[in-house]
């Protein structure tokens, strides 16, 4: 979700710091040092892709509503908007102090120029679908039709209309996703792909890029042209990467930052012990799961090996002694808690004793054709220790039926474009989270046409076909019932095999102030100030 190259180098302390001599009559700058989950492959939001870049957008662009601390929708660059009776005309009024960081005026054409960008199959977003809903979006994705015919117009500089193909219920939440965001004509018609480094990169957020040195941190200041720049607290944001959990806690513990993005599961009792209400456990909205490719031919193209495979994973065990219980027990792709799905669909042995699954699991592989032994399958996951032990634990259990198991680590920056580009792999992991809380921003990954998240490059034509009917269903109900039926597909084929519903875990220092815990976990740094 390439990389921006190395900025200015920008030195900060960890806290906030003392004031300076009463002669200068001025106070230091409040930084706040901040832990991420990795550093992002792209800053360009159009390219991005993971739960870090989104973290890092967020601070740097103001899209027509915005998350509060607590995650929910509020204005944003739009002051206020209508929507049609039949819900498919939005018509957003944008406020009129809405500025980029270089001083220029946002404008409903900025949106639109977004909007256009992403879709423009030139452009190559990840997420382009994601935007599928509004009008000619998908063909324009396709090559089938241009840009300037994207349902989303500039009626003048303050007034953005967006037409959508149907009534789409989480459409105001969808927008508070990157995807969403607008983005500076200007600057990337005159840098292009060097839009993003420092010094070229202009942004209408809270805060803008001042620095990006890989492996260390991205240094943001806060933007002096933002609306509301009265009420951010915080001068400068450190986002600083950590591949490995513990060693943020280490940076925690020492004060060198004040949040840490992800817990080390390893650790929980340690840190329940040490850290107290520091350390935040909280749902989520997240499947974790194990998209299962294989090469032409293999065994793995077989539903009934995935299915022996799934039926052999102790979630219990993963989700109690790997995970802590910072992770829940999963069988679903789409994960509880969810908006607009009143009945949730399982994996039928969910609640069967796990001996009695291995049994069920080494029937499925003889009818297979796969003789114990014979199969031997490869596990890839990304740096982490969180990954390594969860890998390590199935490689044990699928022992119990008859495979053997490698594993195989990747650098994380490189992990999620490998799969995004057909990599070859056996069986990898994966994690979604919610850009919106709908089931259909689970059941998309798994379409056809989705080649930016479709890891195994799953098709199944009934499986589209219904989701198609599902996007064209205007009552809730109506459409929850058919998504349901897609995802009961989904789950007997199980071309990924989910394993784990997602907690955020957190550690947030007592110094730091705004911190909501949110089924999100979508902590703009705008929200937050740092104590004294």
């Amino acid at each position: 979700m390439l990389k921006s190259l190395m900025g200015a180098t920008f030195l900060a302390s960890a806290t906030f710091v003392a004031s300076l001599p009463m002669a200068a009559n001025a106070q230091a700058e409040v930084v706040y040092n901040r832990g991420n989950d990795t550093d992002p492959t792209t800053l360009d939001h159009h390219k991005t892709s993971t739960v870090a870049e989104g973290n890092l957008m967020r601070d740097l662009y103001e899209g027509l509503v915005v998350g509060d601390a607590k995650a929910e929708v509020i204005p944003g660059v739009a002051e206020s908007w209508e929507v049609s009776e039949d819900g498919l005309t939005y018509t957003f009024k944008l406020r009129e102090d809405a500025k980029w960081s270089n001083g220029d005026p946002v404008t409903a054409s900025d949106f639109v120029f977004a909007y256009q960008r992403i879709q423009n199959p030139e452009t190559a977003a990840p997420y382009a679908n994601m935007l599928y809903v509004m009008e000619n979006a998908e063909a324009i994705n396709k090559g089938e039709k241009q840009p300037s015919e994207l349902g989303a117009r500039a009626i003048d500089d303050r007034t953005l209309e967006i037409k959508l193909n149907a009534p789409t219920p989480y459409f105001l939440q969808l927008l508070t996703h990157q995807t969403g965001f607008p983005i500076h004509q200007k600057s990337v018609e005159q840098f292009g792909n060097e839009f993003t480094r420092p010094g070229n990169m202009v942004t209408n957020g809270a805060y803008m890029l001042e620095a990006f040195t890989p492996n260390d941190k991205i240094v943001m200041r806060k933007n002096p042209h933002f609306h509301d720049a009265e009420n951010v607290a915080i001068d400068v944001v450190n986002w600083i990467p950590f591949e490995e959990r513990a060693t943020c806690l280490r940076r925690f513990e020492a004060g060198e930052v004040l949040s840490c993005s992800d817990l080390d599961s390893a650790q929980m009792d340690y840190m329940k012990e040490k850290l107290g209400e520091q350390v935040h456990v909280v749902p989520y909205l997240g499947t974790y799961y194990l998209p299962v490719k294989g090469e032409e031919g293999s065994k793995l193209k077989d539903a009934k090996v995935r299915q022996a495979i799934s039926m052999a994973i102790d979630r219990d065990f993963l989700a109690k002694e790997i995970w802590r219980d910072s992770m829940l027990p999963g069988y679903s792709i789409v994960p509880p808690g969810i908006d607009n799905y009143p009945e949730p669909v399982h994996l039928p042995y969910k609640d069967q004793d796990i001996l009695d699954r291995e049994d069920e699991a080494k029937k499925l592989l003889e009818e297979a054709g796969v003789a114990e032994g014979s199969l031997s399958v490869e596990l890839r996951h990304n740096t982490g220790e969180n990954h390594k032990n969860t890998m390590t634990a199935i490689a044990d259990m699928l022992k119990n039926i008859g495979i053997t198991a490698t594993i195989v680590e990747m650098e994380g920056t490189g992990y999620f474009d490998y799969m995004k580009n057909d990599g070859d792999f056996d069986i990898t992991r994966a994690g979604w989270i919610g850009d919106y809380s709908d089931p259909q921003n689970f059941l998309f990954l798994f379409e056809s046409a989705n080649l930016g998240f479709n890891y195994p490059r799953w098709e199944n034509a009934d499986y589209d076909k219904l989701m198609t009917e599902a996007s064209m269903i205007n009552d809730i109900e109506a459409r929850a019932k058919v998504l349901r039926q897609a995802e009961e597909l989904f789950l007997k084929e199980v071309p990924a095999i989910p394993i784990l519903y997602y907690s955020s875990g957190s550690l947030v220092s007592s110094k730091l102030n705004g911190w909501e815990d949110n089924i999100m976990n979508q902590h703009p740094t705008r929200w937050m100030s740092v104590a004294n």
